[in-house]
């Protein structure tokens, strides 16, 4: 069967899908993943066969690779996961290194301000605080160095995070206890406490 035939055919019945088609399907679900997903995860979220989306996955990535895309979809740690192509290993470097020195957006600095004032703080709690997402304001804060894993909590599991040294450094910071107080900007603890608790706060 041609990668052609492969897709059509795992393209028709999409009426469960959540999606246009299968192809469109799978590429929502990869487009968002953290980490790889298996075959397996794909399979139950589309509602799918496995072999089925392993063929429409295979499909994919050889229509990738042909059209010299900027990025390829590979099987790594048993789950797959696109991924830039090594061919711009150069662009993507260049744009991380010039990005270290660039500003951060409104959105960091809001993130990294509850971060620095509520750590050890999970990703759930932070969005709690701000109303919205930030898995990828995180991301980003990861990636400067200005905040870091803390373990996780033990209720939930999730993941907590800290500022870091380097968030102290380019404050002028010797150490936290320097941190202008913001008591007369934000609820009383106790009442944010409480909000906190009735809302999602996974990782």
């Amino acid at each position: 069967m041609t990668e052609s035939e492969v897709r059509t055919s795992a393209d028709e019945e999409s009426d469960d899908l959540g999606a246009p088609t299968l192809t469109a399907a799978l590429e929502a679900l990869l487009l968002i993943a953290d980490e790889p997903m298996t075959s397996v995860t794909l399979a139950q979220a589309v509602r799918r066969p496995v072999d089925q989306v392993e063929d429409c996955l295979t499909a994919l990535a050889a229509e990738y690779a042909e059209q010299g895309r900027g990025f390829d979809l590979r099987v790594v740690a048993g789950g797959w996961r696109y991924y830039t192509r090594v061919d711009c290993a150069p662009l993507i470097e260049r744009w991380v290194v010039d990005g270290q020195q660039a500003r951060l957006t409104q959105a960091s600095l809001e993130t990294l301000a509850v971060i620095a004032y509520r750590q050890p703080v999970s990703r759930g709690r932070v969005s709690a605080v701000r109303g919205v997402n930030v898995d990828g304001v995180i991301r980003t804060l990861l990636s400067r160095g200005l905040i870091e894993e803390a373990g996780t909590d033990k209720e939930s599991g999730s993941i907590l995070y800290r500022t870091t040294p380097v968030f102290l450094e380019r404050l002028g910071l010797a150490s936290l206890d320097e941190l202008p107080p913001l008591a007369q900007h934000l609820p009383e603890l106790s009442e944010l406490d409480d909000v906190l608790d009735t809302v999602g706060v996974g990782d």
